[in-house]
């Protein structure tokens, strides 16, 4: 699965998968090499997208004058 083309959603399931893959620890070493490369490379590609993802928020809250403002994140439910 390409992580490019895959939605952020599939690839926390992948990588999900490889780490159960290798928390059972019986693939062979070169196996487990290549799970790891594969799960470093997706969890490049997810925090790139998180961190996208954030500054599309900031850039959509806006202070009145047009300057963007970073509220914190509540929570906790009322």
């Amino acid at each position: 699965m390409s992580a490019k083309k895959a939605t952020f959603e599939q690839q926390i399931a992948r990588l999900e998968e490889i780490v159960a893959a290798l928390e059972k620890g019986d693939a062979p070493l070169a196996d487990s090499l290549a799970l790891f490369e594969e799960g470093t490379k997706l969890i490049a590609a997810c925090s790139k997208q998180l961190d996208q993802a954030e500054q599309q928020v900031v850039k959509l809250m806006k202070g009145a004058d047009g300057a963007p403002v970073e509220l914190p994140f509540d929570t906790e439910e009322d």
